[in-house]
């Protein structure tokens, strides 16, 4: 005898209980919470002292919020192009059916593999003047060297992207390698036949045709160029001065250094919004995209 469609189901629906009281109960409590108390006048503790825009109003007139967000502007954009270029080149390389290419998908994908942390000390220690290669170069006689990058105002942010890039380039490899692999096969014997050279195709034709892989690594490169905060603190504690300070870290320190909760909440409400918008615009231009496409083939 056949148990009824609700009875069959209830083992699914017991299994994700748990799942989805956190998700409405503990996600969507916090949501709000973190709303609004971004909206009240709390500082060491919450409270309900309503202040409507103000907390906003501060952030967006702070000298340290402006200079954090034009920092992770700067590092978003070229942390983001660097790796989909230096992925999608790896991929490539690693399309042309070479020897050893689990090994080296290995090794370009252990960086991925680390956290920012571990990345952060490693690459602070290559940076640092004191023990790291300008150390090491100037004990060699070459007295002259300078390799100074992480101390300098004007060019600590591009020794953070570069690190980041180093860190997260395995991650787009990775993704576009897959799209790369479900080319058609009749691609290739396609351009052949035309005598078109195999670097144009790639630099022409393949890219229009994984946009949704590219575009799938772009999102995910945002979203972690927006919430970077680990690789910041343990590379340069946001100095020297402002010139590495992040939103992510402002909230921190807004949080539990000036214990400014409202202003705290305010910051991570603005960085919530970025979030959706980086992820809801690609997602309806997708929806939308597939609409019409599905309305023109009927």
């Amino acid at each position: 005898m056949a148990l009824p469609i609700r009875l069959r189901k209830l083992p699914a629906v017991v299994a994700m209980a748990p799942t989805i009281f956190f998700v409405v109960v503990v996600l969507c409590f916090g949501l709000g919470w973190t709303i609004w108390t971004s909206f009240t006048g709390s500082k060491l503790l919450p409270s309900n002292d309503f202040v409507g825009m103000e907390q906003y109003a501060r952030l967006f007139s702070s000298n340290l919020w402006q200079a954090a967000v034009f920092n992770v502007a700067v590092f978003g954009l070229l942390f983001i192009g660097g790796c989909l270029m230096l992925g999608y080149l790896l991929a490539v390389l690693l399309d042309q059916n070479i020897r050893f290419e689990d090994g080296f998908r290995t090794i370009f994908l252990m960086s991925a593999s680390l956290s920012f942390v571990v990345t952060g000390i490693v690459w602070q220690w290559v940076l640092d003047p004191t023990y790291g290669v300008q150390a090491a170069v100037r004990s060699w006689g070459v007295a002259g060297f300078r390799f100074d990058f992480l101390t300098r105002q004007d060019t600590a942010i591009y020794a953070l992207v570069g690190a980041g890039v180093w860190q997260a380039t395995g991650l787009g490899m990775v993704i576009m390698l897959a799209g790369l692999r479900g080319i058609d096969q009749d691609i290739w014997n396609a351009t052949r036949i035309e005598g078109v050279a195999r670097w144009k195709v790639y630099v022409h034709v393949i890219p229009a045709m994984i946009k949704p892989m590219i575009a799938t690594a772009a999102v995910l490169l945002s979203l972690t160029a927006i919430k970077i905060y680990d690789l910041v603190v343990v590379m340069t504690g946001g100095g020297p001065g402002t010139a590495t300070e992040v939103p992510a870290k402002y909230v921190m320190d807004m949080l539990f250094q000036r214990s400014n909760l409202g202003q705290a909440t305010a910051a991570a409400t603005v960085m919530l919004l970025a979030i959706c918008l980086l992820v809801g615009v690609p997602f309806a231009i997708f929806l939308f995209r597939r609409a019409r496409t599905a309305g023109e083939a009927h």
